[in-house]
């Protein structure tokens, strides 16, 4: 730890020798970097003056980085990382390391994500591509006291372009590798002299990244488009009202996934059905064997408005929205030739949110704004997973041959029926002697159509109240108090329907067998195979609300900021405080581990943050050099991890977080730009009892055999989290040059490292551990007078392989899957501007 205070203290010490290293080393006539305006605190400052952590990225380094969506934002915030897992909807954002939601209706993001102003309360909401935007503004640590919404770990807001009164407009084509087409195009102008549109619309296609050996099919491709509409009023200088529609349609086939270990079970397929598996030694061929594509289709849509009022003391902004949102995906989740089982998803999520504020105006040593948000959410959601035509051989397979002690034990009469047939055939052959009306052999257990079906409605009610107050004690010293109360209220039921009668059944005292003079627990070690339910009580679902459980869950907290800012005229510093909120949460997924023995997996309790943070912002001649170093924990983290059958929701005890990052820009001339961001994250595991427990801890998770079952829970404590790397910087060089007449050229290189770290804690080290080094890169010319930009570019340009998450493959114990990064792309993308 002391060299991480050591490195911090070195990045700060960095920072305020800036400008007297720049005086002295008096570089060729730097020049200025433009001035970037933020509004992090929900007013109008510049990107120096604001005293928090905040990265900001422009619409030309979005243009120039071929930044295409929220995903690719992570390549010039190395603090925020966004993967996308098993659906195209399913996709997690992080900052500091923390984050979650993916995968689980029931969890809100950490990472609240905010466009113009609207909340989203889940990712998939906020996938389209993106607009003509102004800006992107990445927001690190707890924002509660100003967002009034989910944003424990930080937020990103997006900020569009809004509608002008002089006619304009931009028209974009790319052509790319992968057979990639992408159109966007906008236009702006008046319809009088108080009203103003624009009009934004996008087609985005591309060829899959893989190729699903089975069908022949494109798997990770590009195909979806939207269309925006915006409407600005101005009736008075002090009147201003905004309307925004937008509409967007996914429909691809994804995602890919690449085996990384193939244990007994997959090898299985293989050897005894003879079924397709995919090969290990070729993680990153871009091939899959799915016996059937995957598909995914999503649609949001969506209305807000938004009327800004100076009152002449203060100004009022109020901003009313409403979405919906759309999501549906098909997938075989054994990722093998053989058709096992397949997961069939749906869900409806209407989202009504109203902010109103009213922040103070004039020059006084005391500014203030105060808030409220509202929130109504109904959100309907459901999973069917279904049993294939392979999955009878499949569980024969893996309950092994009939052993010849039992042979030996029963009478001669019954042996020749079981000799060479399965444990999971002699269960139902013995059943049936007594109850052969109700027990088949070979016809009972694991049959093709048998499987889940969940069904989970939510409604959720919250609203919060906060405000900030600066008071201005010098000109020099700046002291900042926020408060915020939060109140939710989530109301939940279920309708889980199971039909897989062996995972109903009780192998731990099988009706039959004591009339046949056989233990009750004979064949408990099978309960491995019970992939539903089969470790609970009642083999079975309880459905919420019950006599035990309300199907609600209600909660509030305040939350609270104080910060001291000193101006020391080049050099900004700032110290803060700062705490976080993010409720409860329940885990509408079914889940292996019991639900309701302790009230562990049903629900998760609220996250609790506190951030210790001291910054400074320093200018210097053609540049700033930026610096935060902070310590954050987390009380109660939402973990949501994938054990192979379904998510494990539960809350670490604590989690903590030390570290420090800095963003820096510098142009020594004028047709040079230099950036450079770095993020160095020491995490920890304070308290973490409860842990999913994994095949390959066999210490903490040692197999029971009587049952063949592991604990449901380890102890982590103490361990660094997966998934948060030691290291992780973007650098970048932008070349600018006159090429004479009416002609610009520039030239851009960025390098974008991940340091290596365990991807998740549910799959080994040696198999997860993966880092990134990545090399994007463009090159254009533009015509001023006709405004005309011809760009070339690439991104992953020297074909860096690793693997974005990791996951314990669906229902085979002791292999693993990950899905791989994105290869390398090029293109080319002419814009047109009028």
């Amino acid at each position: 730890m002391r060299n991480v205070q050591m490195l911090g203290v070195s990045a700060l010490a960095l920072a305020i020798a800036a400008p007297a290293f720049a005086q002295q080393v008096k570089p060729a006539e730097p020049t200025a970097v433009d001035e970037i305006v933020v509004t992090a605190t929900k007013r109008e400052q510049t990107l120096q003056d604001v005293p928090i952590s905040v990265a900001v990225t422009g619409q030309q380094t979005i243009e120039r980085a071929q930044v295409r969506d929220l995903i690719d934002l992570q390549s010039v915030v190395p603090s925020l990382k966004v993967s996308q897992f098993n659906a195209t909807g399913q996709t997690n954002f992080v900052i500091r390391g923390f984050g979650n939601g993916n995968g689980n209706d029931g969890i809100e993001s950490s990472v609240g994500v905010f466009i113009d102003g609207v909340y989203r309360s889940r990712s998939a909401a906020a996938l389209d591509d993106l607009p003509e935007v102004e800006r992107i503004e990445v927001l690190r640590g707890p924002q509660s006291t100003l967002f009034g919404k989910n944003v424990s770990a930080g937020a990103i807001s997006i900020v569009t372009k809004r509608p002008q009164f002089d006619a304009g407009g931009k028209l974009e084509a790319t052509v790319g590798n992968y057979n990639t087409r992408q159109i966007k195009g906008t236009f702006t102008g008046p319809l009088s002299d108080t009203l103003a549109v624009r009009v934004s619309g996008s087609l985005n296609k591309r060829d899959g990244f893989f190729t699903n050996l089975t069908t022949g099919s494109d798997v990770n491709d590009r195909n979806r488009w939207s269309i925006r509409g915006d409407v600005l009023w101005e009736p008075t200088d002090k009147t201003s009202f905004r309307v925004i529609a937008d509409y967007n349609k996914i429909k691809e086939t994804c995602c890919a996934v690449s085996s990384i270990l193939n244990g007994p079970a997959t090898l299985a397929i293989g050897g005894i059905l003879k079924k397709p598996i995919s090969d290990t030694t070729k993680v990153f061929d871009r091939n899959v064997i799915f016996n059937t594509d995957p598909s995914n289709d999503l649609s949001g849509k969506g209305v807000s408005g938004q009327l800004d009022q100076d009152l002449g003391f203060a100004k009022l902004t109020a901003i009313t929205a409403y979405r919906n949102q759309k999501n549906a995906s098909f997938q075989d989740i054994d990722f093998t030739g053989a058709d096992i089982s397949n997961n069939r998803t749906a869900n409806t999520i209407k989202t009504f949110t109203q902010e109103v504020r009213l922040a103070s105006s004039g020059d006084g040593p005391i500014s203030w704004l105060a808030g409220a948000f509202y929130q109504n959410e109904k959100l309907d959601t459901g999973r069917t997973i279904t049993y294939g035509t392979d999955i009878r051989g499949f569980a024969d397979a893996l309950s092994g041959a009939v052993p010849a002690t039992l042979l030996g034990a029963l009478p001669a009469t019954l042996r020749p029926a079981l000799t060479g047939r399965s444990n999971l055939y002699a269960l139902e052959f013995l059943q049936s002697l007594a109850t052969p009306t109700l027990v088949r052999p070979g016809l009972t257990y694991f049959q093709p159509g048998q499987g889940i079906d969940d069904y989970y409605k939510m409604k959720q009610t919250s609203y919060s109240l906060f405000g900030q107050v600066d008071y201005r004690v010098t000109d020099k010293l700046t002291l900042t108090g926020g408060l915020a109360y939060l109140n939710d209220d989530k109301k939940a039921r279920s309708n889980v329907v199971m039909n897989d009668p062996f995972s109903a059944l009780n192998l731990g005292a099988v009706p039959q067998f004591p009339a046949l003079g056989l233990p009750g627990n004979l064949y408990s070690a099978l309960g491995a195979l019970q992939f539903f339910y089969g470790n609970t009580t009642n083999h079975g679902p309880v459905n919420f609300p019950n006599a035990s459980e309300s199907g609600e869950l209600k909660a509030d907290k305040v939350t609270y900021a104080v910060r001291a800012a000193y101006d020391f005229g080049a050099i900004n510093a700032y110290v803060s405080y700062s705490t976080g909120w993010k409720a409860g949460a329940y885990n509408l997924s079914s889940d292996s581990r019991p639900p309701n023995a302790n009230g562990v997996g049903r629900t998760a309790n609220p996250e609790n943050v506190d951030v210790y943070e001291l910054g400074v912002k320093a200018n210097f001649p053609g540049g700033y050099a930026n610096v935060a170093v902070f310590k954050q924990s987390i009380k109660g983290f939402q973990s949501n991890a994938f054990t192979g059958l379904g998510y494990s929701l539960v809350n670490a005890g604590e989690e903590s977080v030390k570290g420090f990052e800095v963003d820096s820009a510098w142009r020594p001339v004028g047709w040079l730009n230099l950036a450079a961001a770095v993020t160095y994250l020491d995490p920890k595991y304070d308290s973490f009892t409860g842990a999913a427990c994994v095949n390959y801890d066999t210490v903490r998770c040692p197999v029971d055999p009587a049952t063949g079952r592991r604990p449901n829970f380890r102890n982590l404590t103490g361990d660094r989290p997966a998934a948060i790397p030691k290291w992780s910087f973007s650098t970048s060089a932008t070349v600018n040059r006159d090429l004479g007449g009416d002609y610009q050229g520039f030239a851009r290189v960025e390098y974008d490292y991940v340091s290596k770290t365990q991807l998740t804690e549910t799959t080994p080290p040696d198999l997860s551990t993966w880092g990134q080094k990545q090399v994007n890169a463009s090159l254009g010319v533009t015509n001023t007078a006709k405004q005309i930009e011809v760009m070339v570019w690439a991104r992953n340009l020297t074909k860096d392989n690793n693997l974005i998450s990791t996951f314990p493959t669906v229902a085979q114990d002791g292999s693993y899957s990950g899905y791989p990064n994105a290869p390398r792309t090029y293109g080319v993308t002419v814009r047109k501007s009028f």
